[in-house]
């Protein structure tokens, strides 16, 4: 298969996209500033200018943007759309645009988080966020045309992420890396569709 791995050059893409190759795919890895294609998630345009330059995909896979931390006393509906405009309108937007450019049942797979289920201080706008992947996966997966899938990986803290998040999370369970790396291969090379992937450790 073709797979576009957007964000490949990330702390998830570095361990993905060699398994990904290593089964037998083309991997073309995406991203803002690196990869082998740039796109930014937040500019319509250069979605679509990814998808006609890469051409007629067999899967998409989201593993960019992150969501930033906020202050809920000092939140406004302007910062939390704003933290939105990649992490959840530019997967949104993968998928929107993807239809009509990628291949006949083509997979899409995106990238939410723990904080959809599990509240926490200062992530206020990332549950919000990973909570609207979910539903949007759910509802895309009965809407999308030509036998396209669509599953959402929902990751807690990475193994591989310790040392810059433990102090931010204290007491929560990483997943393994070579877990979550499982996921997503399932998701791309799998049947299933509509499905939340809960990586919780």
């Amino acid at each position: 298969m073709k797979i576009v791995v957007v964000g490949g050059a990330g702390t998830i893409g570095q361990r993905l996209v060699p398994a990904l190759r290593s089964s037998g795919h083309d991997v073309v890895v995406a991203g803002r500033t690196s990869g082998d294609v740039h796109v930014d998630l937040t500019s319509h345009s250069t979605i679509e200018a990814m998808y006609r330059e890469v051409g007629a995909v067999d899967s998409v896979v989201s593993i960019a943007a992150h969501g930033a931390l906020d202050e809920f006393t000092t939140l406004t509906s302007d910062a939390l759309l704003d933290n939105m405009r990649a992490k959840f309108f530019g997967q949104v937007d993968l998928v929107l645009t993807g239809q009509h450019h990628c291949a006949d049942g083509a997979s899409f797979t995106l990238t939410s988080g723990i904080f959809a289920d599990q509240a926490w201080p200062h992530v206020t706008g990332g549950g919000v966020i990973s909570g609207a992947l979910h539903s949007f996966g759910l509802s895309a997966a009965i809407e999308l045309p030509r036998s396209m899938r669509i599953n959402v990986v929902s990751p807690t803290m990475i193994s591989d992420s310790l040392d810059a998040f433990d102090d931010r999370f204290p007491g929560m369970r990483p997943v393994s890396m070579d877990e979550l790396v499982d996921h997503y291969l399932r998701c791309v090379e799998g049947d299933d569709t509509g499905r939340i992937i809960r990586a919780y450790g």
